[in-house]
C-alpha cells in the first residue's frame, strides 16, 4: 500500500530521495504505507531528474531527505522533488528534513556574510513546500525563516529514555559544551532532575571548527557528566569539553547528540578520546567506517512517523515538542 486514503478527503503519500532511503523506509513502516515509486537519476553532467511513477494529484505529500554528504546534491534533489509534486498537483507538500542543512549559518556574525539558513527556507518555499518538518534545529529562530508552518521536533525524549536506564541520576550532571546550548541543557537537567554545568569556550572566527576551551562552570567533580549537543561535526568541541571535565575531576563523560555529522577527523577523535559512550540518533546515515565500539545509534523513525501522522490527521504535533514551540 503506497497511500492512506480518507474517502473524498485525504490521501497520504510518502516520498524519499536517494540520500538515506533506509530511514525513509523505516518511517514508512511506522506510518503504515510504502514509499511511492520514484524515478531519480543523474544526467552525465550531474543534473538531477525526478519523476513519480504514480499519480500524486490531490495527495498530502511528505518528502523525506536527510541532508548528508554530498549535502548540496541532496538538497537540490529534494527541491526538484518538491517542484515535481507542485507541478503534478499535489494538494499539500511537507518537506521532512531530519537534519536541516546550513542551519549553523543562521545569522550574520560579521559583515559581508550570508544568512544561508534563511536562503534554504526561501528555496523550499519557492519550490512549492507548504510545511517544513525537522529535528533539533541549530537555533529555534530558524522556524521564523519559513513563511508557513514549521514542525520543530526534539530528539530529547528518545535520548533521555535511553540514558535514564543507564545513569545514577544522583551522581549525574548535565553539561552544555558551550553557552549556545545552555537552554537545551537546562531542559535536560530539569527533566532528569540533575545539576547543570557549562563550558565557556572561545572560537577562532577565521578558522572553521577550531575551538579553545576556557573553563568549566558548575559541579562536575566526582560525577558522571552528560555532554549535550545538537550535532557532532568534527568532534573538536566535544572532545575538548570532555578533556576539560576530566581535568576538573569528572569520573565519567557520556556524550548525547542528535545529528552525527562526523566530518573528518571526528571518528578518530571520538575513538581516541576519554569519552566512555557517544549516543546519537539516525537522522543521518553512518557508514560502517564511521561506527565504533563506543557509539550507540538510536532510531528517530518512530518520532518522525508520529509527527507525519499527526499532521496528516490534523492532530496535535505540540505533544511531540519537548521545549519551546
Amino acid at each position: 500500500m503506497t497511500s492512506i486514503k480518507q474517502p473524498g478527503e485525504k490521501n497520504l503519500m510518502l516520498f524519499s530521495g536517494r540520500a538515506y532511503p533506509e530511514l525513509a523506509e523505516e518511517v514508512a513502516e511506522h506510518v503504515g504505507v510504502s514509499l511511492t515509486p520514484t524515478k531519480l537519476v543523474d544526467f552525465a553532467n550531474g543534473e538531477i531528474y525526478a519523476r513519480y511513477l504514480e499519480s500524486v494529484r490531490g495527495c498530502d505529500a511528505f518528502v523525506i531527505q536527510s541532508h548528508t554528504s554530498p549535502i548540496n546534491q541532496w538538497i537540490m534533489e529534494q527541491l526538484i522533488m518538491v517542484d515535481a509534486l507542485k507541478r503534478a498537483s499535489a494538494k499539500r507538500i511537507t518537506v521532512v528534513m531530519p537534519f536541516f542543512g546550513y542551519a549553523r549559518q543562521d545569522k550574520k556574525g560579521r559583515g559581508r556574510e550570508p544568512i544561508t539558513a534563511r536562503l534554504m527556507a526561501d528555496l523550499f518555499k519557492t519550490a512549492g513546500a507548504d510545511r517544513l518538518m525537522s529535528i533539533d534545529l541549530h537555533t529555534s529562530q530558524i522556524q521564523g525563516f519559513f513563511d508557513g508552518p514549521v514542525d520543530h521536533l526534539f530528539a530529547m525524549p528518545v535520548l533521555e529514555s535511553y540514558l535514564k536506564n543507564k545513569l545514577d541520576l544522583a551522581t549525574t550532571t548535565v553539561v552544555s559544551p558551550d553557552t549556545g546550548r545552555v537552554r537545551l541543557s537546562e531542559r535536560w537537567a530539569d527533566t532528569l532532575g540533575t545539576p547543570l554545568a557549562f563550558i565557556h569556550k572561545r572560537r577562532d572566527l577565521d578558522v572553521a571548527n577550531q575551538v579553545k576551551v576556557n573553563e568549566v562552570v558548575g559541579k562536575v567533580r566526582g560525577r558522571t557528566c552528560v555532554l549535550i549537543d545538537d550535532m557532532i561535526d568534527t568532534a573538536g568541541t566535544i572532545c575538548k569539553a570532555a578533556d576539560a571535565l576530566y581535568e576538573q575531576g569528572a569520573t565519567n563523560v557520556i556524550v548525547a547528540a542528535t545529528h552525527a555529522v562526523f566530518s573528518d577527523p571526528a571518528v578518530d577523535r571520538l575513538k581516541n578520546s576519554r569519552i566512555s559512550e557517544v549516543i546519537v540518533t539516525n537522522t543521518l546515515p553512518l557508514s560502517q567506517e564511521a561506527r565504533f565500539d563506543k557509539l550507540t545509534v538510536l532510531s528517530i523513525a518512530p518520532l518522525i512517523a508520529r509527527a507525519i501522522t499527526e499532521v496528516f490527521t490534523d492532530g496535535s504535533v505540540t505533544s511531540l515538542f519537548e521545549g519551546d514551540t
